[in-house]
């Protein structure tokens, strides 16, 4: 195991306080009945959050009178902290940031069991230890902190989670935790509808135009599509129906890139990134008929919301990330990767996004539009 001098550090530390930790921390002492204040962990990306919320709902149903903090990443966290099943959300800043803030911060809240659905290392179990949770639950379990979880064996790895959401119950059930059903949930309010039909409204939309959205960013260059391709997607379904308009959602950053598309195709375009706030988004994709996009935040949204999908899958796998529920809504379309081994997040250029044609996305979106009508 190759360490940076801080993890490095942080890994003896954990070590060396375990070592003199004299509590029954395995999952043979753990008591449901006992436990009153309860952590849970979703850290990281908007999708792998929306991906815990069916396991966030199954542990409120369990515990129905314990109090449960969320640690939840503090650039998404707006999308989350109104969830009825949490009842305060701690930030996680990322990386080393406010390390000790955080601790202190969790320590205060007297946890008697935390729980890791999705968490960014080497931080997130460390964080859960220094909480002072007695008991810490995370899957898979085959990380370098394996030590400090009650779940140490069996040893299981990500090829044994299935599907992330599927997995996160998996988690979840170590704590007595019965599955609520496999649906995600995203918070809509009436002031976030209010202020998407403003903005729609400003942009032209009447009752009966057809709003199709466009997802052009990802986290990585390895789950984009390429901007000329969904221009030219987008000139076909404005020419085949001229009340149609592309909506092309994304973040600040990724404005320039919708903006960029959104010249390509013309009139009927609306660049809609960055110019609503995150928590707005949810309810801006439920007004679409479909989203194309690839394996990314806003997709999982649109599962979310019931909103169809044609998913644009090659680096990663639709079976762990894609449609897990009301499948004959969506359509996913996957193409085998181009390089051996892929450099995934470390890709410099798309190859193996080349194999998707327009041609077939086309096909996919009237499909959809289709089965809506």
């Amino acid at each position: 195991m190759r360490l940076k001098p801080v993890d490095g550090f942080l890994y003896l530390w954990m070590r060396a306080g375990k070592a003199l930790d004299k509590r029954k921390t395995g999952i043979e002492a753990f008591s449901p009945g006992v436990v009153r204040n309860i952590l849970i962990v979703s850290s990281t990306a908007i999708g792998d959050t929306l991906l815990s919320t069916p396991a966030i709902r199954a542990v409120r149903k369990q515990y129905p009178r314990a109090r449960i903090v969320a640690m939840f990443n503090r650039d998404n966290m707006e999308l989350f902290e109104s969830s009825p099943h949490i009842d305060a959300v701690v930030p996680y800043y990322g990386g080393y940031r406010r390390f000790f803030k955080t601790a202190r911060e969790l320590r205060a809240c007297s946890f008697d069991l935390a729980l890791i659905f999705h968490g960014n290392e080497p931080q997130a179990t460390p964080l859960c230890y220094l909480s002072g949770a007695p008991f810490i639950f995370k899957l898979p379990n085959n990380g370098p902190y394996n030590f400090l979880l009650s779940n140490r064996t069996p040893v299981v790895g990500w090829g044994e989670m299935g599907h992330g959401i599927e997995g996160r119950l998996k988690a979840a059930a170590l704590a007595g935790c019965v599955p609520d059903g496999i649906r995600m949930e995203v918070d809509r309010d009436r002031a976030d509808e209010a202020a998407v039909s403003k903005f729609l409204s400003g942009e032209g939309v009447t009752d009966g135009d057809i709003l199709v959205g466009f997802q052009a960013g990802a986290s990585t260059v390895s789950r984009q599509w390429f901007a000329d391709r969904f221009a030219e997607l987008g000139r076909r379904l404005i020419k085949r129906t001229p009340r149609l308009k592309v909506v092309l959602t994304g973040s600040p950053g990724e404005a320039p890139l919708c903006k960029e598309i959104a010249d390509g195709i013309g009139r009927g375009a609306i660049p809609a990134a960055g110019r609503l706030r995150l928590r707005q988004t949810p309810s801006l994709i439920g007004r679409l008929k479909t989203l194309v996009t690839g394996d990314t935040g806003p997709m999982h949204m649109a599962i979310a919301v019931g909103t169809p999908v044609v998913a644009l899958y090659a680096v990663a796998d639709p079976g762990r990330t894609g449609p897990l529920y009301d499948r004959e809504r969506h359509i996913v379309i996957q193409k085998p990767r181009t390089c051996d081994p892929c450099v995934s997040k470390r890709c410099g250029y798309q190859k193996c996004m080349e194999a998707i044609g327009v041609d077939e996305v086309e096909a996919a979106v009237r499909r959809t539009l289709e089965a809506v009508r």
